[in-house]
């Protein structure tokens, strides 16, 4: 088979599941968000600094999961890894890194999250989450909405993503691992997320949240921290975009623990918008990937660097010199 193209690799990263209907409504309904700013308020100096859980970050975009950066660039998640501490912000490595979880963490300083799956092989599941905390990781994002993997229709001649997936892990970890040991385990439930944290120490964020009752559910069982999302796009097709999910899920949690979002975000007016609706700050996936592949860790550095200085602009414009001033009063409707 022949290796993928540039053009493979990009409907590879672009691409969602079915007809990519949430993936498309996701950008759209950000943009559907309508603002009632303040006037006559003191903005002579605009901060997006953000603490999330012990972490403070120079503003509250952070670079979610997303699998195969080596796909994008040779140092593949290291200079997604430099990029990102450059900004001052976060990044959440992936389980399917192309990078040996070890060397990103040592690519640069800062805070950075570990993504895990609860696969099959439970015990590969908890060596991994371990090996991150032991490389300095300061939480665990468990994925929850890929009981299964979600059937994406764009063609990807010469990419085969579970065996690159598979060949990296045995690498990694020297096992031999077969193709079933590192599928999802679809009878995995909220158990796991206790169990994680007590095996490893660290706390456990539940990514792939879209409803009231799950979110209260994940803390329940022991969530630090929930992250709105719909996989952008690529799992449940129809899953209802997560701005349309952020406000209830953010009542229902009413504080007791972070709220994060991500999915079709892609401009400062979004982060905005999302903030008001209740995150404490967002994820950016596809965009750090095209920004990785442009210019590797200085064009990742650039992206979250333009965007925090994006919402800072739309923070003055909308009366709020900081993302603490950001609320529920500044958004009025959401039209649909």
């Amino acid at each position: 088979m022949k290796p993928p193209t540039g053009e493979t690799v990009r409907d590879y990263y672009e691409g969602g599941s079915g007809d990519e209907t949430t993936l498309v409504e996701n950008v759209r309904a950000w943009r559907a968000v309508r603002f009632r700013p303040r006037v006559l308020r003191d903005v002579g100096e605009v901060s997006t600094s953000t603490q999330l859980l012990g972490s403070r970050l120079s503003g509250p975009v952070l670079v979610a999961p997303t699998a195969l950066h080596g796909l994008a660039h040779p140092d593949g998640e290291v200079a997604t890894r430099r990029g990102t501490a450059q900004a001052g912000s976060l990044m959440i490595l992936s389980t399917r890194s192309t990078v040996p979880l070890e060397q990103v963490a040592a690519a640069a300083t800062g805070p950075w999250w570990f993504q895990i799956y609860a696969m099959r092989d439970r015990g590969l599941t908890l060596d991994l989450a371990a090996r991150a905390a032991q490389a300095g990781a300061r939480a665990l994002v468990l994925t929850g909405d890929t009981p299964v993997v979600g059937v994406k229709r764009r063609r990807t001649p010469g990419l085969d993503v579970a065996d690159l997936h598979l060949e990296h892990l045995r690498s990694q970890t020297g096992r031999d691992l077969s193709p079933s040991d590192v599928e999802q385990d679809p009878s995995v439930d909220l158990r796991f997320i206790g169990d994680l944290q007590k095996a490893v120490g660290l706390p456990v964020l539940v990514k792939g949240v879209l409803r009231g009752d799950d979110a209260l559910a994940c803390i329940d069982a022991g969530a630090a921290g929930v992250i709105v999302s719909n996989h952008g796009g690529r799992q449940l097709d129809r899953a209802i975009p997560t701005a349309w999910a952020l406000p209830e899920v953010a009542a229902a949690v009413h504080g007791q623990v972070p709220v994060l979002v991500d999915g079709g975000l892609r401009a400062g007016l979004d982060v905005l918008a999302a903030l008001a609706l209740g995150a404490g700050g967002v994820l950016l996936g596809r965009p750090v990937l095209a920004a990785l592949a442009d210019g590797g860790a200085a064009g990742v550095e650039r992206c979250l660097m333009d965007l925090h200085h994006e919402l800072a602009h739309v923070m003055a414009l909308a009366g709020a010199s900081s993302p603490a001033e950001v609320g529920a009063d500044l958004v009025r409707t959401i039209a649909r």
